[in-house]
């Protein structure tokens, strides 16, 4: 199967999603700022709602694959990668004492492949691992801190450790240490399960980049056209770098538009404050309402061309869509409700199909507004998802996408 999204709104046919799981009963009040989280989200809670989140999906004829599921059946697949898997996943843990080291590997290779790759997701507590007397000070101090391996509970959001573009995918840099290791998951599933081995899949970013790009800053908006923010998380850069390497690999692109977002928690991506919702149609906070530096950046003679355009959102899309752009403002026209919902990911919707969109059920301004406009608005519940500051569209990255 070779991955197929040129749209952000084309039918949705398959997905790739992580139920929550005991990484959130491993987050503490000390160490949220760490590990991006805002608050501690109630894992059983969570699990139901992402359950219903995963079964509006499979209502609306969407397969769903989970990320853990995956990487165990690429493993599973390729028995010979397990032991430079768990390396990389120890080394990139930033394990200093050599003692742990060993130790936790031997406690890994203990496991089956499903528990192995949940522990490393869930996080490994010091007091999961009995060491042999340690030798070092280095190993006197690793009890200091309750974790060997942090937990990764921003997993969740499927949509940043890679991207599909078109028939090819960008495994990304992730900007913060904390997130970088989830990547891993990404390039063991792409590179060794048996759906996608043999596929010969073009790679237009790889991790091991110098420069940070995350998925929610990606939107395929045609089949020639990208959007993709400079935001906190996404460097200029990398987005050069992205734009060379899709030029040369044959596809239709042929113009990435760089928007130049806030630099702030709450304009985290671009997909944060900007979603397509159907053809012409589009949520976006407010707050970016004003005119925006965008850059265009296209191919000229072989090289990059770049030029700088100061301008509204909707003239930007009406050139490159090249149709009418109508913007259904998140919270409305209230700036309370505007601010409430943009926090709890009001603008951040998923297309399953042109003018069908998941969204959360807390979001009942922005959910009336798109009901008037005709939308399908399809609800799922979010007290404790939402905590995690991702909606929809970040819980998830689609394979396949049929065409417009």
């Amino acid at each position: 199967m070779k991955p197929h999204v040129y749209s952000e709104i084309g039918k949705l046919k398959t997905v790739l999603v992580h139920r929550p799981g005991k990484e959130l009963e491993n987050l503490t009040p000390n160490i949220l700022e760490k590990l991006l989280f805002d608050d501690i989200p109630y894992l059983k809670v969570a699990r139901e709602e992402h359950n219903a989140f995963a079964k509006t999906l499979e209502d609306e004829g969407v397969e769903v694959l989970y990320i853990t599921d995956m990487v165990v059946e690429a493993l599973e697949a390729n028995p010979e990668v397990v032991d430079q898997f768990i390396n990389q996943f120890i080394d990139e843990a930033k394990v200093k004492s050599s003692t742990v080291k060993k130790a936790l590997t031997d406690y890994l290779k203990a496991l089956d492949y499903k528990a192995m790759v949940e522990k490393m997701i869930e996080g490994i507590r010091t007091h999961d691992i009995t060491l042999k007397k340690p030798v070092s000070i280095m190993d006197l101090l690793e009890d200091e801190y309750p974790f060997f391996t942090d937990p990764m509970p921003n997993i969740l959001f499927q949509r940043d450790p890679f991207a599909t573009i078109g028939g090819g995918v960008a495994i990304n840099k992730m900007n913060t240490e904390t997130r970088q290791r989830e990547t891993i998951f990404s390039y063991y599933m792409w590179k060794y399960h048996p759906r996608f081995e043999h596929e010969n899949i073009p790679y237009y970013y790889t991790r091991d980049k110098e420069y940070s790009i995350e998925g929610g800053d990606i939107l395929v908006l045609n089949d020639e056209t990208l959007a993709i923010g400079i935001s906190k998380r996404t460097d200029p850069r990398a987005i050069e770098q992205l734009a060379r390497k899709l030029f040369t690999e044959h596809e239709k692109f042929k113009t990435i538009l760089a928007f130049n977002i806030p630099k702030t928690r709450a304009f985290m991506h671009l997909d944060t404050v900007f979603t397509q919702i159907d053809q012409g149609l589009f949520t976006i906070h407010p707050g970016i309402m004003e005119q925006l530096t965008i850059f265009e950046v296209t191919k000229a003679n072989g090289s990059l061309q770049v030029e700088k355009v100061v301008t509204t959102i909707e003239s930007i899309l009406e050139k490159h869509m090249k149709r009418p752009i109508e913007l259904v403002h998140c919270g409305g026209n209230d700036v309370v409700h505007s601010e409430r919902e943009q926090w709890s990911d009001g603008a951040n919707t998923l297309a399953v199909a042109p003018g069908k969109v998941i969204v959360y059920s807390r979001n009942h301004v922005t959910n009336k507004m798109l009901r008037d406009k005709g939308v399908t608005v399809l609800e799922i519940p979010s007290s404790e998802l939402s905590r995690g500051r991702g909606g929809p569209r970040c819980m998830s990255m689609p394979i396949y996408r049929e065409d417009l």
